[in-house]
């Protein structure tokens, strides 16, 4: 298949020409540089042949920015806006301008990268900070993470910590009130049964206590509203060694008494109705907080303070908390995705409001939760006499029942209908006075009586009692970051001055191998801010979502063409969801077949970490498989241990192109060998960049495969979240894709849930739907052929200065490159995070250091880079080679020098105290364009293992003079 590079590049009325960032002079000056004499020819020495595509994708052909955004407008006119008091976890509410404006719609914050290379992360940092403090002050609990991903996945997140903690006698069982929200119980069985955890599901207020429990869960306020006094619950199930998960509204600890002051040990929810859209059920931040003594088990990432070697506070990620990196088939989480930007706009939300308008808002719900149930009493609804916050049900004749739910139809209103005799209402942030005057005359039996007269008398006679059990005392968000950004210029300027910190794509390419770092274009932001995707409940009903489902259905069927998978699943909300929802998929397969005894899962030495956390919690058995000398898998090896393990062989998992920045010649044979002992392949699609357009993976093999919407698609990092995951399989798969209670299924055959939402992180799928229709075939195809070209352009100008470690077998790398720095290492004392350190002096983001190769650093450039800033990074590389020289010759010290010092900030330079053997200007200044557009690190050198020592996952320290030991 040739493509004519040169007219799509040309024509500016089309988006590749605004992706894709080489020109067409440029492609061509690139490819002499290389002795290639065209795009076609590259793709011929790095794909082998076998796995090419013989036709071009059934795609539109590509599109103007413009014409895609009209198309989009009808399909989300499609969905009707009501107003959901629907509860259940999700809840509307209204986004600061400023903080949508500035934050959600603001490259300089949705473009970054995990914040992995602390020293130019500090402003986003500081932001997760808040986000922990905010979760300790509310839950009443010291230890909080930096977000999970959903409030099920939170739930299920703290089940398996219990379960790790507690749960290794046999014979213990997990007990989940019935009270907690359905998704919640779901997501729950989800992720039991394959552990072989034991659940109990029930009334909290009957339990049978002889049989022994490792933990619990419970509902606060519970799924129908009512606030249950926990205490007494708690105290018994700690006798008996469990330990006690509280899922709570967030909000109403505003109100309530904080969980961690009644004994709970771990706490989740959501922090959606902080100011994030409902967006049809996300993303949205969940929150994990837990007692001291479980720190070192708390899964997905902790922030916390360290110093710089000037003695300055710094902020970093703390207790290497991408444990299943490092653990690997051991963890007990694959999580190491947050939901960053999402816990940014929360903590901003709490920023703005502070404690006192925070504290209004709860009152504000509350009190119009009190004048509802005062109405109902009135009207000669038994409410019961139970505690509530902002849900209220009410016993009903099913006739009347769905009477009133037709009626709130008319008025564009969604009520929950909890069974087929109570109907629920959940209140907000912006519910209005006539939207409760309304909501009142649905439930008046007689229409005669003078309502207007009625609701006005309550709303001036009902006021709000506090003293009430269990309504708290403790303060919160007493942190002078709560208490000084409340006018719309403060804010403004704390958000400017937060964004400055952090380096992103606005700045300079981040060349970070197997993640991706590619234009998130204007065009594509822009939908999801759009009322009609932003503002639908997850569980509204599916005639008001019309447009979000002609959405899914065009994206799956999109996706399945550019893999040849027969069916897509959207629903995982992380690349690490969709690892393990398609193991789920493949272990449900083996099951349906009798053959349950398959559950042993082959993984190459060179595997992403969260391939061998994803199996352990899909219960299999892990078995590494070795890799050869060109970084491919060893089929010797694995041939060996297909055999040797054919009985209970489950699944290969594979990631291809290789992690190793290649494409294995062998992969049609591996494919083969593991489906003839009985095995299924599974494709972790990270790297599926490398392929679109030009192979399809269902062709040559595997039967599942991941994609990463948030990588190849287009949809940005955000800081480190949010992510989706979707899977694609084969068809003899499909009836064992994920349902949802509240969606589609699960049916006998259908996995349960592994997201919250029955679509996952719907709101951002238009994103990759604006890439695809304005890419088009021709236009995916050369964005995959320019992102191979780009990378073997870096591998080929940077190798004489850093050996390229693996290459194809015609000497080819495919979308990135590994460089191998050990050599220089044991020459220099140089480490791979020195150069990491240095390159922020340049103004660079470092590539990924020591994976999946200790000593290497592994770049990708995508294709959105253009050649002069490819050629900015590879001068930087080779400058930074020539100051590596001195330390080989002896002209710099092996212990103080550029890159050991690295990076220089503007306190070091203007500081009259200068020790260092070279000047100020070569520490700061090292080339030309550095002087034109500095980024300044704002802090120096973090110490990393001070931090773990001394861990501070709140924003308290900062209070202090600036002294941190």
């Amino acid at each position: 298949m040739i493509i004519n590079e040169t007219s799509l590049l040309d024509c500016t009325g089309l988006f590749p020409y605004r992706h894709i960032g080489p020109r067409s002079n440029d492609l061509s000056q690139m490819l002499k540089e290389m002795n290639l004499s065209s795009l076609e020819e590259l793709v011929s020495l790095v794909v082998p042949k076998q796995i090419r595509m013989t036709e071009k994708l059934k795609l539109s052909p590509p599109r103007s920015e413009w014409d895609a955004i009209q198309d989009l407008r009808l399909i989300a006119s499609k969905n009707q806006v009501f107003r959901s008091f629907i509860g259940m976890g999700y809840s509307d509410c209204i986004t600061p301008p400023v903080v949508q404006r500035n934050i959600l719609e603001n490259p300089g914050w949705y473009t970054q990268y995990t914040p992995y290379q602390a020293e130019i992360a500090q402003g986003r940092l500081e932001a997760l900070l808040n986000f922990q403090t905010m979760m300790i002050d509310f839950t009443g609990l010291p230890i909080a993470n930096a977000s999970l991903l959903d409030e099920g996945t939170a739930a299920a997140e703290a089940m398996t910590m219990c379960f790790a903690i507690r749960g290794r006698d046999p014979g213990k069982a997990f007990f989940v009130s019935e009270s907690c929200h359905p998704q919640t119980i779901a997501i729950i069985r989800t992720r039991a049964e394959p552990l072989g955890i034991q659940l109990i599901i029930g009334d909290h207020q009957k339990l049978d206590w002889k049989v022994p429990l490792f933990g619990v869960l419970l509902q606060y306020p519970a799924t129908d509203g009512i606030v249950y006094p926990y205490e007494e619950f708690i105290a018994r199930a700690h006798s008996c060694g469990a330990l006690a998960v509280v899922a709570a509204d967030l909000l109403s600890l505003a109100l309530l008494k904080p969980p961690g002051e009644w004994g709970a040990d771990i706490v989740v929810g959501n922090t959606q109705r902080f100011g994030v859209p409902l967006g049809y059920g996300g993303p949205h931040a969940a929150f994990f907080t837990t007692k001291e003594e479980f720190k070192r088990q708390i899964p997905g990432r902790i922030v916390g303070m360290s110093q710089d070697l000037d003695g300055n506070p710094a902020i970093r990620l703390a207790l290497q908390t991408r444990e299943q990196h490092i653990r690997r088939d051991k963890a007990t989480s694959n999580i190491c995705t947050a939901q960053v930007l999402l816990a940014v706009i929360s903590s901003m939300y709490a920023v703005y409001h502070g404690p006192s308008g925070i504290r209004q808002i709860a009152e504000k719900i509350y009190r119009f939760t009190s004048i509802l149930k005062a109405g109902l009493i009135r009207f000669g609804y038994n409410i019961g006499s139970h505690i509530f916050f902002d849900t209220l049900s009410i016993p009903l004749e099913n006739r009347q029942l769905n009477q009133i739910v037709e009626d709130a139809k008319l008025h564009r209103m969604n009520l929950r209908i909890i069974n087929s005799e109570t109907l629920g209402i959940s209140l907000d942030e912006t519910t209005t006075k006539n939207e409760l005057k309304i909501l009142l005359s649905l439930f008046c039996k007689n229409k005669n009586k003078d309502l207007d007269f009625i609701f006005e008398k309550l709303y001036s006679e009902v006021r709000i009692d506090l003293k009430l059990f269990p309504f708290r005392t403790s303060s919160y968000l007493t942190h002078s970051v709560f208490n000084s950004h409340h006018s719309e210029t403060e804010m403004l300027r704390y958000i400017y001055r937060l964004q400055s910190k952090d380096l992103s794509l606005t700045s300079s390419m981040i060349p970070l191998g197997s993640c991706t770092m590619k234009l998130n274009a204007t065009s594509e932001m822009l939908p999801i801010t759009w009322p009609e995707f932003g503002r639908l409940h997850p569980f509204a009903p599916s005639d008001q979502s019309q447009g979000y489902q002609v959405l899914f259905q065009q994206l799956e069927t999109m996706l399945a063409e550019i893999t040849g998978f027969a069916a897509v699943s959207l629903q995982p909300n992380a690349g690490s969801q969709g690892e393990y929802a398609g193991l789920l998929v493949i272990r449900k397969y083996h099951q349906s077949r009798g053959q349950q005894n398959r559950n042993v899962c082959l993984i190459p030495r060179s595997a992403h970490g969260t391939n061998p956390a994803s199996a352990a919690m899909a219960g299999m058995k892990i078995v590494i498989i070795d890799c050869d000398e060109s970084g491919n898998i060893d089929l010797t090896d694995l041939s060996r241990k297909a055999e040797e393990y054919s009985k209970d062989l489950a699944a290969l998992m594979v990631t291809y192109p290789s992690t190793h920045g290649v494409f294995e010649e062998s992969i049609l044979e591996a494919c083969s060998l593991i489906h003839k002992m009985g095995g299924q392949v599974y494709m972790d699609g990270a790297n599926m960049n490398a392929q679109i357009g030009l192979c399809r993976p269902q062709e040559f093999g595997p039967d599942v495969c991941h994609l990463n919407l948030h990588k190849t698609f287009c949809i940005p990092h955000g800081g480190g979240g949010p992510g989706i995951g979707p899977i694609a399989v084969s068809r003899h798969l499909v009836p064992y894709l994920p349902g949802h209670p509240m969606g589609v299924g699960p049916d006998e055959n259908q996995i349960g849930p592994v997201s919250a939402a029955p679509w996952g992180s719907a709101s951002i799928l238009p994103i990759s739907w604006m890439y695809i229709v304005m890419m088009g075939a021709e236009g995916l195809a050369l964005a995959t052929q320019v992102a191979l070209l780009n990378a073997n352009y870096i591998a080929k100008r940077l190798d004489p200065y850093y050996p390229v470690l693996y290459r194809g077998r015609n000497g080819f790398v495919a979308h990135e490159c590994i460089f191998d720095f050990r050599k220089i290492k044991e020459s220099t004392g140089i480490e791979v995070e020195d150069v990491a350190k240095r390159l922020m002096d340049y103004g660079f983001h470092a590539p990924t250091i020591s994976f999946p190769v200790a000593g290497t650093i592994m770049v990708e450039p995508t294709e959105s880079e253009s050649k002069a800033e490819l050629d900015r990074f590879c001068d930087a590389m080779i400058s930074i080679r020539e100051e590596i020289r001195e330390i080989e010759s002896g002209n710099a010290d092996r212990r103080i020098n550029l890159l050991k010092n690295a990076p220089h900030t503007a306190q070091q330079v203007t500081n009259s105290a200068w020790s260092y053997p070279y000047s100020r200007e070569r520490a700061v200044f090292p080339a030309p364009w550095v002087r034109e557009n500095k980024f300044w690190p704002s802090v120096g050198r973090i110490n990393n293992v001070l931090g773990d020592r001394n861990l501070v996952c709140s924003c308290l320290i900062v209070e202090d003079s600036g002294s941190y030991s």
